[in-house]
This record gives C-alpha cells, sequence and structure tokens, in this order.
C-alpha cells in the first residue's frame, strides 16, 4: 500500500501502482453515453491514464484541462481521465469547458479500476475513491510510467508523462 496524503493528513491506498514493464491490468469502465469500454479496445494506441478523485475538485479539473489541451497535439494516442464520478457529472463538466480531445471514463459501478491499480483511497475521507495518478501504456498496453502524486490537492508532473508517452 502507498502512503501519501490528503490536505497535509497521511493516508494510504489499497495496493501499489502496476510496475514498470508490466501488462496494465485488464478494466471495464464506463462512457459518458453509459457504453462500457476495456484496456483492449486501446490496443495499439500509446495511453495517458489521468486519475483522479472527482472531477468537482479544483485541481482534478485543473488536470482535465491540462490533458485536453496536451491531447489536441497528440497523433496515435489516447487520453483517458478516470474517477469514480457518475457519468452525467463527467459529461456535465466536459460540455461546461468546452472538453473535446480527452475520454471521461468512470469506475463507478464497481471500482475494480482502483483496486486492480492499487490507487483506490483505503483511508481517510476520499476512502473509495481514486488518488490522483498517471499511467502510461505503450501500444502494447505496457506500463512504461506511473505516478501517484505524494499530496493529493498537488497536480500530477505532466511533462514527465508526456514525454512518457512521447518515448513508448
Amino acid at each position: 500500500m502507498a502512503s501519501i496524503t490528503l490536505g497535509g493528513t497521511p493516508v494510504t491506498t489499497v495496493g501499489e501502482l502496476p510496475e514498470i514493464a508490466t501488462k496494465a491490468p485488464n478494466f471495464k469502465l464506463t462512457k459518458v453515453d453509459l457504453s462500457e469500454v476495456g484496456l483492449s479496445d486501446y490496443s495499439g494506441h500509446k495511453v495517458v491514464m489521468n486519475i483522479f478523485p472527482s472531477v468537482d475538485t479544483g485541481t482534478c479539473a485543473k488536470s482535465v484541462r491540462q490533458f485536453n489541451e496536451e491531447a489536441a497535439k497528440l497523433e496515435d494516442a489516447k487520453v483517458l481521465c478516470i474517477s469514480r464520478d457518475l457519468p452525467f457529472a463527467q459529461q456535465r463538466f466536459c460540455g461546461a469547458e468546452g472538453i473535446e480531445n480527452v475520454e471521461m471514463l468512470s469506475d463507478f459501478k464497481t471500482g475494480e479500476f482502483g483496486k486492480a491499480y492499487g490507487l483506490e483511497f483505503a483511508s481517510g475521507g476520499f476512502a473509495g475513491l481514486h488518488s490522483r495518478c498517471i499511467v502510461v501504456l505503450d501500444g502494447e498496453g505496457k506500463v512504461c510510467y506511473t505516478e501517484q502524486v505524494k499530496e493529493t490537492a498537488d497536480e500530477p508532473n505532466y511533462k514527465a508523462a508526456l514525454e512518457a508517452l512521447m518515448n513508448a
């Protein structure tokens, strides 16, 4: 389990992020149109997973905006923004913000994504939600970069994630 902070208070996650050079765990997530998508749907594409607690918090919203801007410049890569928010909240946010270059995906049904990737909060006020993480996959679905933000209120290292994507 990872030890991070939430507002300066120590909290833990249910496990550790997948190791570099390993095959990413499969998943089933819900798109804003309520259809399901899995890891195999992104086969052949490089992927950035921007994972966060809720799009209704300032830092989470900022990360979606930042990756939306960066995604417009990417070729043959997908940016997935993943939280436990309801798809309706994700769609509302994207509509209000003009977000159209990233895919919003929800783990609201089972929370299995957060558990499989070891990033679900196990303690604290956000228990059950996803901690702020970045996972980058190459075109074969292998993990080539991870970051779990040490203080949940902080932004991820966008530059490092995008460099890892370009080198994948």
